[in-house]
Parts: structure tokens; sequence; C-alpha cells
């Protein structure tokens, strides 16, 4: 890994992109991605917002399913953001849902830049069985992951530790994978995330696991 600045990373500046159904219209610069990952409604527009400090770079909504393009989002005019659709809204045609399917796994199968996947989780829930499919598809693939689990406001700081645990041990997370307690709301977590995009964004290896 190249020698990085001690400094902190800040996100200085951001903008969208792109949205997009095919990898005709993926942005063609050769520029390091991570990816986000998770169910409808668990927060993805949410954090790209709290990390870039804009309130509506990514469109929030409360309809889960919204989400149906590969929305690209450019960081400090060197990196992507990548915001996939979620996944697991049972009010979605399997026909879509197929679609949604097969554009994802191309995504993440197939694309250079890729550097990294945040699988995101809800703190109130235990992951879902999608939740575990998507997470041991990335394994299979050696794709370097992390998971934030997301709408830490949402419960009493005493329940955190209780609730990490039983969420890495139904996704099964080896040890050296890491999790990171996050709020968009109070801001919880979010110097963590940037530090942990810089790493993947800046790692030379996409096969790479993550680890301090």
């Amino acid at each position: 890994m190249e020698e990085r600045n001690e400094e902190a990373y800040r996100i200085l500046e951001s903008e969208y992109v792109i949205s997009a159904v095919a990898p005709a219209q993926y942005p063609e610069l050769e520029w390091p991605e991570v990816a986000l990952v998770g169910r409808s409604n668990v927060g993805k527009s949410s954090l790209i917002n709290k990390i870039c400090n804009r309130k509506n770079l990514a469109r929030t909504s409360s309809r889960p399913g919204k989400t149906q393009t590969l929305n690209f989002y450019r960081i400090n005019n060197e990196v992507h953001l990548v915001d996939l659709p979620g996944y697991g809204y049972a009010n979605v045609p399997k026909s879509l849902k197929s679609t949604w399917g097969k554009m994802m796994e191309q995504y993440l199968k197939s694309r250079a830049q890729l550097r990294g996947v945040l699988q995101l989780i809800d703190i109130r829930h235990s992951p879902t069985k999608d939740d575990v499919a998507m997470n041991e598809w990335l394994a299979h693939f050696q794709i370097a992951t992390a998971v934030i689990i997301t709408k830490a406001d949402k419960i009493s700081k005493g329940r955190y530790a209780q609730h990490v645990k039983e969420i890495r041990q139904t996704l099964n997370i080896a040890p050296h994978i890491p999790t990171i307690i996050f709020s968009a709301q109070t801001g919880e977590g979010k110097e963590d995330v940037i530090e942990l995009l810089d790493h993947l964004w800046h790692y030379d290896e996409k096969t790479e696991s993550y680890e301090e």
C-alpha cells in the first residue's frame, strides 16, 4: 500500500455523477470505487449525505425500494462512492428484483475499479437471509467488505454490544472484518467510516481484506 499522509482524510468535495443501469453508463475514469449495499431503507443515502456534509446529495426516501439504479458520486475529484439498489423489499415485482440482482452482480463481479464494499445493517434488527446471502456472496468472491451498523441513535448505547454481537454472529463475520456503529442523526461513527473509505479507496488490491 502506498504511503498516505497521516493527517485524517477529509471529504472536501462531493458531486452526484450519474444513475446507471448498464456498464456502458458507468464512469470511464479509472478512479477507485467503494460500493454501498444493504436492505431497502437501511440508510445508505443518509450515510452518504452525512459523511459528505451535504443535506441532499443523495436523495432519501421513506419508501423502500426507491433506489433502482447504481448511483455514482464523485468524491474529492479522485474517487467514487457507489450506492447500489436496496435488496429485500417484498413489494418489488420479481422481474424487477431479478433485473436489480443481475445488475448488482455484474457490477460487483466485473468492475475493475471496485476496491471494497460497505454492507449496511440496521442496528435494531437481526440480519435477514438476504443480508447473510449478500455477505456470503461478497466473501466467496473475495471482495473486501466491512459492516456499517446504522441507525445507532434508535437504541440506547447500553444495548450496543448485544446488538453488534448478534449481527456479527448471524453474518458469521470473520474477526478481521470491521464493524462500525453509525448514526446519520448524531454523526456517531462518521470519522471512522471516512477513515475506512480512505483505506479502501487507496488500497491497491481489491481482493485483500481490510485489516487494521
